[in-house]
């Protein structure tokens, strides 16, 4: 029998904000396909040496690093330990991000400025971590996690809205900059997925926004990790700029 053929084998990935979620999904699927993972956490030590000594039994090399991406001292050692640890970076996925809902008339500046910071900030501080040694490499690919909301708005979050708009336009300006390297930055603009936070909702709530998407389901982070993949591996060797969004046609 012919051994399966894994799309990111021997590829080094640093993950941002890994310890549950869609990072989780997204560092057991690039496992599962052969990469090596470097993932970060903010508080939750435990879930993260769960996740490391799961990644690592899969026959990877994997290691959590508990580390905040929206300080930028923080990113700049973060790489330096990802290289001396693992010898490269060839993906970078910013999916690190809060949200602090609440109508603009409502909106503390701190609850703008800390939302700002980390689910935008991190994606400057995370890029400019890694650029040297990806133009070094002539080669890498960025994977920065916006939403539909960043897209199209929401009420009750202008603050994350913003974060995730601003990704989109931070993303292409990267991947006009850094494509003459062989360096690829996209986004991926996940709908609604299902993961432990959305759990915790009223199932009356959920119903409903399942009934709103034309696929009649929420995503799973596995639905999301699938396209890092692609985005990730040779198979989108073409492909620089682009916004996926991966929401079941709730956008359409």
């Amino acid at each position: 029998m012919n051994k399966q053929i894994k799309l990111l084998e021997g590829k080094i990935a640093i993950i941002t904000g890994a310890s549950r979620g869609i990072g989780k999904g997204i560092a057991q699927t690039f496992a599962a396909q052969g990469a090596n993972v470097a993932f970060t956490y903010s508080s939750s030590v435990e879930a993260a040496n769960e996740l490391e000594k799961e990644l690592n039994n899969l026959g990877i090399k994997a290691k959590g690093y508990k580390s905040n991406a929206a300080n930028f001292e923080d990113a700049q050692t973060l790489t330096e330990d990802v290289l001396k640890d693992f010898g490269g970076i060839d993906i970078l996925i910013n999916n690190a991000g809060i949200t602090k809902d609440n109508l603009l008339m409502r909106m503390g500046e701190d609850d703008f400025d800390k939302v700002i910071e980390v689910n935008l900030k991190s994606v400057f501080n995370m890029t400019k971590a890694v650029q040297r040694t990806m133009l070094k490499q002539r080669k890498g690919s960025i994977i920065n996690m916006s939403s539909v909301v960043g897209v199209k708005g929401n009420a009750g979050q202008t603050n994350y809205a913003a974060s995730k708009a601003g990704i989109i336009g931070f993303s292409k300006s990267v991947a006009l900059e850094l494509g003459s390297r062989n360096i690829r930055s996209n986004v991926i603009a996940p709908g609604f997925i299902e993961t432990e936070m959305t759990a915790k909702l009223d199932e009356e709530t959920v119903k409903s926004w399942r009934n709103a998407i034309p696929l009649k389901r929420g995503g799973t982070p596995e639905d999301i990790a699938n396209v890092c993949v692609f985005l990730a591996s040779d198979m989108s060797a073409y492909i620089t700029g682009q916004t996926l969004n991966v929401d079941g046609g709730m956008l359409t």
